[in-house]
Formats: C-alpha cells, sequence, structure tokens
C-alpha cells in the first residue's frame, strides 16, 4: 500500500481550512463543495462500515502522532492541522481531534415500492437526525425531504444521525407532487384524528409522513394520504415532539411486520 502524502497546516488562511470551516459550520455548503465533514472517530467508523472512504482524513496536530493506524491509512490525503486550528474548524464544544472529508453521496430517486419516511417541513436538525436514527433501525430504506426541512447532510443533522445516514437512500429538496411515484400507503401522523396507532394493523410498507413542528402535515400531503393515524396520550400532553412521535411509529411498522 502506497503510504499517504502529509500536509501540516498551520495557518487559519489556508484555502483548505476556509473550506473545511464551511463545511463545518454552515449547514448547506455540502451542496456548493460536493464534500460531506464528518468529525469524530463514531461517525467516520459508521462510513467505513458501509463502504464510505474518505477524500481526505484531518487530524489535530497533538493526535496525530497517536492517531491509530486504520485511521492513518484510511485516506490517499492527510491534513495535519494546528491544534488552535482544529478547534477553531470545529463545529463542537469539545472538538474530537479527527476527522473525514467525504464525497457527497450522489442523491437517490425516490423508490416506488420501499419503506419511506417523508419529512414534510421538519426543521430541527436535532429532530430530522433522530428520524434518520430511527428510520435505520426499523428497517425504513429511504428518506424523502421535502423543500423546507432541515438540510439533510448539514453538520447538525448528521451528528444527529449518528451514521444512519450512509444506510439511506436519501432524497431532499422535493414538492408534493414529487411523492406520486410512491406505490405504498401514505400514513399521515395528526394530533387529533384518525385510527389510534395502537389498535391500526398497520400495512407494511408504507410511508409514514412527519410534519412541520409546530404546522403538522401540510394539506396537500394530507389529501393524499391513505390514512391519518394518532398516538395515545393518555399522560394529557398536547403533542409529542416530532422525532419521538416518529420513532413510536417507526417502531409499530417494524414490531407489525
Amino acid at each position: 500500500m502506497t503510504a499517504p502524502s502529509v500536509t501540516h497546516i498551520q495557518s487559519r488562511d489556508n484555502a483548505f481550512v476556509k473550506d473545511l470551516r464551511r463545511l463545518a459550520q454552515d449547514s448547506t455548503a455540502y451542496r456548493k463543495q460536493g464534500r460531506v465533514w464528518l468529525e469524530g472517530d463514531h461517525l467516520c467508523s459508521a462510513a467505513l462500515a458501509r463502504g464510505v472512504q474518505p477524500a481526505i482524513a484531518v487530524f489535530s496536530e497533538s493526535f496525530w502522532p497517536q492517531a491509530p493506524l486504520q485511521w492513518a491509512q484510511a485516506a490517499s490525503k492527510i491534513i495535519v492541522l494546528a491544534d488552535v486550528l482544529f478547534a477553531d474548524v470545529s463545529g463542537l464544544e469539545s472538538p474530537a481531534r479527527m476527522g473525514w472529508v467525504v464525497e457527497l453521496p450522489a442523491s437517490g430517486a425516490v423508490q416506488p415500492g420501499s419503506a419511506a419516511v417523508v419529512l414534510d417541513r421538519v426543521q430541527d436538525a436535532g429532530n430530522v437526525g433522530s428520524i434518520l436514527r430511527s428510520a435505520s433501525a426499523f428497517g425504513f430504506r429511504q428518506v424523502l425531504a421535502l423543500k423546507g426541512s432541515a438540510a439533510l447532510w448539514s453538520p447538525k443533522v448528521l451528528r444527529a444521525g449518528m451514521g444512519a445516514h450512509f444506510g439511506l437512500n436519501l432524497v431532499e429538496g422535493l414538492d408534493a407532487e414529487d411523492f406520486a411515484p410512491l406505490q405504498v400507503p401514505l400514513l399521515v401522523t395528526h394530533v387529533h384524528e384518525g385510527d389510534f396507532l395502537h389498535r391500526a394493523g398497520l400495512p407494511w410498507p408504507c410511508a409514514w409522513v412527519l410534519g412541520h413542528e409546530g404546522q403538522g402535515v401540510s394539506p396537500a400531503l394530507q389529501a393524499r394520504a391513505t390514512r391519518r393515524i394518532r398516538i395515545a396520550q393518555p399522560g394529557g400532553e398536547e403533542s409529542l415532539n416530532v422525532a419521538a412521535a416518529a420513532a413510536i411509529c417507526l417502531h409499530a411498522s417494524a414490531a407489525g411486520r
């Protein structure tokens, strides 16, 4: 195996450092650069397990001498940043000391017969990442995001997803009419109307539609719904966090298969 090239950088004005800072801190920079920043060994391990290879491996200067061999040989190009630069680039309160730059996976297409999760303007990055994680855990292999949803490959969504991205077909920037190819029942979550989840007898495969944190599912998608589903809340809360509701609904589908 050819030894990777190693470049040490000390200047915050370096062009690579500027691009990396944007990837780490700007939620949509990945669209322009065509690359994604994975910070920390957990995300990098999850990517590697799915066959993803980094274009560039980045290490802090103090960590580089003790970096495990698997990280040092993962990429053909290695960048070693001064500790203060790595901390400046990092989007974390406690920088992880290493990360990968990987090529942005090509956007997939809607898979007509596959179980899906549809995000209707779900805007909180933590919620979106958590939903992706639940989707992957419960056997939903595609996540389809309407315009107005949080950017699926943003740093915050990546961190909340904990590696789920690499096992999913992700399609974003969709309009309501783009769901026409779906050939599975469309189940819409609703606070006050529809069948109770625990009595519903859920179809499989299906597509769960999860709506905006405040406004819920849009009328356009509600009109397309095969069924409306609500979650019994005997404790009396008005509604559930969308990520919590997603986990409950997706688990119910998986358990009923």
